[in-house]
Parts: structure tokens; sequence; C-alpha cells
């Protein structure tokens, strides 16, 4: 066996491309469950992007959003714990204390009250609807960046942070699944939370009476109408509700990967969460598939640069630069969706504002 692996190693050009698989193949438990943390962020962002889309709201801002949610979370929560302590963990697991939660809580309402901005100018005032989610960004990244250098840079104190399962090893060591249970759960409840929803909303979304007008009201808001559907409030709440998971990815930024707010800390993950619902072409689970798939790219060059290949690859990829694989998400990206774009058909009323005729 030794003796076939070190031929195909050996075969001119050809032989590169095994040994990069060989190398994915013995990281894959690693690549695994890094995939899963920076997926999570991405997701997230991507059903705020589906949520929106399937109701015929554009949001650029998502970005602002996350980053809004990622500040006052951790800022909201600090401060709970410079007043009540951080106390002792509520569960046994996930570390969750009373300034978590009232840190994410708020950080959801943040979410949401900036998504009903973005709704009002949406819907009620008709303005564009991308201009308007480029005013979210900007607004977001300005205020974000000046608070935190004039509140929470000065702040010595912090709440912690929400911490993984940690998974028995009798669970983890079992042949063939237990490397993917340990991906999979050996998470943060926000995290563990996005698969969940991913499967909910994926379910409600198009076997349920409300997925049914959601699709509807994306599609042919005149028609929605006819039959006693009132567009413009599904719209709302679905705007509304969408905040809330952007959030609550920014959130998972700042109070479960990291216990640490820094401005501009997003770093692009709601654009690339647009482009995953993309490619997952509007629907949850494929824009969840998607996020996996871009997060590979961040994982992959994360394990090269910490430990690259031995042999030729790792001497080809030692020269390289460290910006390549800081990039090497974006230009996944980028190709994916030079090939899927074309293809993927968004819904019908989406992105156009919708006006009630006048009743005569």
């Amino acid at each position: 066996m030794d003796a076939l692996i070190t031929g195909l190693y050996g075969i001119p050009i050809l032989g590169l491309v095994f040994q990069f698989l060989g190398y994915v193949l013995d990281l894959l438990p690693i690549l695994a469950q890094t995939s899963i943390v920076v997926a999570v962020p991405i997701a997230l962002a991507a059903l705020c992007g589906v949520l929106g889309e399937r109701s015929g709201v554009v949001n650029i801002g998502i970005e602002g959003i996350m980053l809004v949610g990622a500040f006052v979370g951790w800022i909201i929560a600090a401060a709970a714990a410079t007043i009540l302590g951080r106390g002792t963990p509520l569960l046994p697991i996930f570390g969750i204390t009373w300034p978590l939660l009232i840190g994410l809580v708020a950080a959801l309402l943040a979410g949401m009250l900036l998504a009903l901005l973005h709704a009002w100018l949406a819907i009620s005032v008709r303005v564009d609807q991308i201009i308007s989610g480029v005013i979210l960004n900007i607004l977001a990244l300005g205020v974000t960046g000046y608070l935190n250098t004039l509140i929470a840079a000065q702040s010595p104190l912090e709440a912690g942070k929400f911490t993984a399962l940690n998974l028995p090893h009798a669970i983890t060591d079992l042949p063939l699944v237990g490397w993917i249970l340990h991906a999979v759960l050996d998470q943060g409840p926000i995290a563990i939370g996005t698969i969940i929803i991913v499967i909910v909303l994926q379910i409600l979304l198009f076997r349920s009476r409300w997925g049914l007008r959601t699709r509807a009201v994306g599609e042919h808001p005149k028609a929605a109408e006819t039959v006693g559907i009132d567009v413009i409030r599904l719209r709302y709440r679905n705007v509304v509700a969408s905040g809330a998971l952007a959030a609550l990815g920014g959130a998972y930024l700042s109070m479960e990967q990291t216990n640490s707010f820094q401005a501009g800390m997003t770093n692009g993950r709601g654009f690339i969460g647009l482009a995953a619902m993309i490619v997952g072409r509007w629907t949850p689970i494929g824009a969840f598939g998607a996020a996996i798939l871009f997060a590979v790219g961040t994982a992959l060059g994360q394990a090269i640069s910490v430990g690259p290949p031995n042999g030729q690859l790792g001497d080809l990829l030692a020269k390289l630069p460290a910006q390549f694989f800081d990039a090497l998400p974006y230009v996944v990206t980028i190709i994916i969706l030079a090939g899927v774009v074309g293809r993927s058909i968004p819904p019908a009323a989406d992105g156009k504002p919708y006006e009630r005729e006048a009743t005569t």
C-alpha cells in the first residue's frame, strides 16, 4: 500500500494532486470542525438573505447588521457582568450565564431594530433596496468603530463566552462517524442552534402555510394580495426576523468564537453569506451547504499555514505568499459564483417595491 501511494505521489504534475488529496484526507477531522466554525456566521448571514429575498426584499446590509449584533451583544454582556458579576453557568454545558444571555438578547433586538429600519426604507418609503443596505453598512461600521474606541477599548471587564459541548471520547472515538459527530456537535450553543435553524427553516419554508405565503409574496405579490395575504405586513415580519438571524451571526463572532470585539470583525462575511444564498438557490439547506464549501477554503488556508504538507507539494506551497491563503475563501467564492450565478434564478419579485392598488 505504501509503495502504491509513493508511486502515485511520484507521477509528474498529477502526483501533486494525489499529494494534496492525501493531505486533505489526513486532516479531514480537523478540517471538518474548523469548517463548521468558519461556516456558522456565513450560514446565518445566508439565512438572513434567504428569508428576506424569499419575501421580495434584498438586504445588502447584512454585513452591517452582523457588525452591530457583534458589538451590542459583547458590550451589553460585559456591562451586565459588571453589574451582576459573571456568576456561575446556568447549565452544566455551554457555559451559559445571565450576562451572556442578556447580551445575546440585546444583540438580537439590535439586529431586528436595524432590519426594521431597512424594511421601512425598502417597503414603506420604497427607496432603492441596494442603497438602503449600503447605508446600513456604512452606519454600522462607523458607529461600532467609534463606540469601540470610545467605550469598549477602555473597558477592563468581559463576560466570558459560550463554550463548546465537549463530547466524551467514547463518542468522538467511534469508527467512521466519531469525527463527524465531533465536528458537528462539539460546538457552542449558537453553532449547534444554527444547524437546527437551517433544518427548521427549510421545513417551514417549503412545508408550512407561512412558507407558502412567503414564497408567494416573493414571486407574485399582486396575486398573493388577491387571495387575502397582507404583502406589506408579511414582508415587514420576515425582514425583521431575518435581522435577528444576521445579528446572531455577529454575536457568534464576539460571544462564542471569541470573547471580544474588534472594529470590522465581520470581515466581509455578510457578503459571502449573500454569495452562499445564491449558490444555495435561495434555500436554507443549500445556503448552509454553500457556506460550508466557502469555509473549507478558509480551513485549508489555516491548515497549510500551520502545518504544510511534506514533499514537493509542501515545497510548492511554501513559495506562495501568506496573503494567498488569506484570499483563498474569496477566490473560491468568485470561482463558484462565476459558474453558478448565471444559472440561479431569484424570486421573481426580488428587490421590487410593492405598492397596493388604490381601492375605489
